[in-house]
């Protein structure tokens, strides 16, 4: 398999040098942790005192890692990623909301994805979290086999009810949806809801699909066991692989509460049980849908491999590969380059309401060994490429 992933003119080709100098500027603070832990509190504390800080936090990190304020905001960048092959996902990043009309603005918003996703070739997905349609206390009780009250059972019902309207809607404009996975102790009642939409919606191919973290030890058992209840009652299994973005929240809740770690002994481990993951679902294509989230080179590669031996084209419909926007460029614009089917994550909503996603995304750099430095290393290539030496003053980008 040809290495094709060094290539920085066309990774970088949409970004102007004074973008790539932001980029640069921006993994070169990621990089240092506690420099991220102080950027953290300090813009917590700044956007809880209304400082006039939406400015900056708008013209660095936003615009790098976000596509806009709104969906309407996103489109130019949408359009301008697509002349290069690469698609797009509109991703409504707002967290931590606990109400019901917050919950239906997330549930209308998705169906206004659905409807974009429907008008453009460029944007193949919409996207939601579960919890953006209900509390989380609500999956955990319910994963816990607790009883709800009647009150809570009515919130659920309308939890259910979202689910059901949004992957109606998605079937019935033939677009496919990806449904986030979330914390472990929470993800039994969201794998099973998303299994019962599957059952629904999913008769003629996957539009529904699940998202497997394949740093959880148990997740490639529970795709086996999903391919049999397919088989049975005849329907198709969309899945989105990724590796996981709560690690340590998951290692350190099992050691306060005394169970197993539901997470992979090592990097390792985790590395083996998604390729393992990748291929059985490509073993199985017949019924199966695979989106491979991921900003590892050689599980690309491998995916690519496997594609190769299968006799699988590059723009088949049922195997897409995704990386989240302001990340792993080399990845996602080569592969597009080599015709292969790519879309970027592309968050958006108000800079306030998405900073819990911008700080989580600068944490889960911070954590992950190599991915910072591999940023860095492309971005310098490039400027080197060019001939074009880095600005000294970040302030000045």
């Amino acid at each position: 398999m040809e290495k094709i992933f060094n290539n920085t003119q066309v990774a970088f080709s949409l970004k102007s040098d004074t973008e790539l100098d932001r980029a640069y500027f921006l993994f070169k603070m990621i990089a240092n942790q506690p420099l991220v832990r102080i950027g953290t509190a300090v813009t917590n504390f700044a956007l809880k005192a209304n400082l006039p800080v939406e400015g900056l936090i708008r013209a660095t990190v936003f615009d790098h890692f976000c596509g806009g304020i709104n969906e309407v905001d996103c489109l130019s960048v949408v359009d301008k990623m697509h002349t290069k092959g690469v698609s797009s996902i509109l991703d409504y990043s707002v967290e931590g909301k606990e109400e019901d009309d917050q919950f239906d603005a997330a549930f209308k918003m998705t169906l206004k994805t659905i409807e974009f996703a429907k008008e453009r070739l460029a944007i193949p997905f919409a996207v939601f979290k579960p919890t953006g349609f209900g509390r989380f206390e609500l999956y955990e009780k319910l994963g816990e086999k607790q009883t709800l009250t009647p009150q809570e059972q009515a919130e659920w019902n309308r939890v259910v009810e979202r689910f059901d309207l949004v992957c109606k809607d998605a079937h019935s404009k033939n677009v496919a949806l990806l449904i986030d996975a979330e914390e472990s102790w929470m993800q039994e009642a969201a794998d099973d809801l998303v299994t019962e939409m599957m059952r629904k919606y999913n008769k003629e191919k996957a539009i529904v699909f699940n998202t497997l973290q394949m740093y959880r030890w148990d997740r490639l058992d529970y795709l086996k066991k999903l391919h049999e209840q397919a088989k049975k009652e005849g329907f198709f299994i969309g899945m989105k692989l990724v590796r996981g973005a709560y690690m340590e929240k998951e290692i350190e809740r099992a050691e306060e509460k005394g169970y197993p770690s539901p997470i992979c002994a090592s990097k390792e481990a985790t590395d083996e049980n998604y390729d393992a993951a990748v291929r059985y679902m490509i073993d199985h294509l017949e019924m199966m849908a695979v989106f491979a989230g991921t900003h590892n080179e050689f599980s690309t590669y491998t995916l690519m491999e496997l594609m190769q031996e299968k006799g699988i084209k590059t723009n088949d419909d049922r195997v897409w590969f995704g990386q989240l926007y302001g990340m792993s460029d080399n990845i996602s614009y080569n592969l597009a380059a080599h015709g292969y089917n790519i879309a970027k994550y592309l968050p958006f909503g108000p800079v306030k309401d998405v900073m819990p996603y911008l700080i989580r995304r600068a944490e889960e750099n911070t954590s992950v060994a190599g991915q910072t430095s591999r940023e860095l290393e492309m971005i310098k290539t490039e400027r080197n490429r060019r001939n074009v030496k880095l600005k000294s003053d970040f302030f000045m980008l």
